[in-house]
């Protein structure tokens, strides 16, 4: 996969490979896409902002745009790519 399989603001199913090598079913929230990576929010129940490598998903299981009005906001901080230099995963308190 990669940069133009994704799109800002749209919640995605995706096929991932864990650690171990096993593909797992992961839902996240997209906010950001950038050249390597993508930042995303878990939608399960931890909420972690992760950033998500795109050699890292195996297929897109389905994807579901946002409406304005439902879109999830972080500061502009969070999601700059700098901040996600030496990171893969966040915990953000609203």
């Amino acid at each position: 996969m990669d940069k133009q399989d994704f799109k800002p603001d749209t919640r995605y199913t995706l096929a991932c490979r864990d650690a171990q090598g096993r593909v797992r079913p992961l839902n996240v929230y997209v906010y950001r896409v950038y050249d390597k990576f993508m930042v995303a929010r878990d939608a399960g129940a931890s909420g972690l902002v992760r950033k998500i490598g795109y050699d890292e998903v195996e297929r897109i299981v389905r994807a579901t745009e946002v409406a304005p009005a439902a879109r999830f906001f972080l500061p502009a901080g969070v999601l700059d790519e700098k901040s996600w230099g030496d990171r893969s995963v966040m915990q953000h308190y609203a």
